[in-house]
């Protein structure tokens, strides 16, 4: 009985092996260091394949295997983007694969934010309706109107 349960431990310790996959003598995905400056300093950058932090700084990013852009904002400043390139050098027996980054560092300019005039509203006034003319052949007041006629005495 003993002899079963040792054979039947060492065959699932030996399943358990079996399992195991070449993936644990594959390398971890190539990481890149971007340095990220702004004028003015204190920008909150953050990279569109993750990461961010605030300049001046550095940041480790996966390695993308397209362009990617770097966002900068900072309160008061218009937010800019930078877009970055990624160069894959292919090693070979002896040298190492490398990859680099296309500007590093990034860098950004911010510009002053243009301050939004507050629109002045004019006070609304009511226009007057012009009294209309009357007619050359108009006749004359009724008499019992209580306002004198303006053109008495000129007739």
């Amino acid at each position: 009985m003993r002899r079963v349960i040792a054979i039947a431990v060492a065959g699932a310790s030996l399943g358990g092996c079996s399992s195991m996959s070449w993936d644990m003598f594959k390398s971890a995905p190539p990481t890149v260091q971007v340095r990220l400056e702004s004028n003015p300093p204190g920008a909150d950058a953050t990279t569109s394949v993750g990461g961010g932090c605030k300049t001046p700084c550095s940041v480790s990013v996966p390695a993308p295997d397209a362009p990617f852009t770097v966002a900068f904002a900072l309160p008061k400043y218009q937010p800019a983007s930078v877009p970055v390139n990624v160069i894959k050098t292919p090693g070979d027996f002896t040298t190492p694969a490398s990859v680099t980054t296309d500007p590093n560092p990034v860098f950004a300019e911010l510009q002053p934010a243009v301050p939004s005039k507050p629109v002045k509203k004019k006070p609304h006034r009511p226009k007057t309706p012009k009294p209309a003319a009357a007619p050359a052949d108009a006749a004359p007041p009724a008499a019992g109107t209580p306002f004198p006629d303006p053109n008495a005495g000129k007739r």
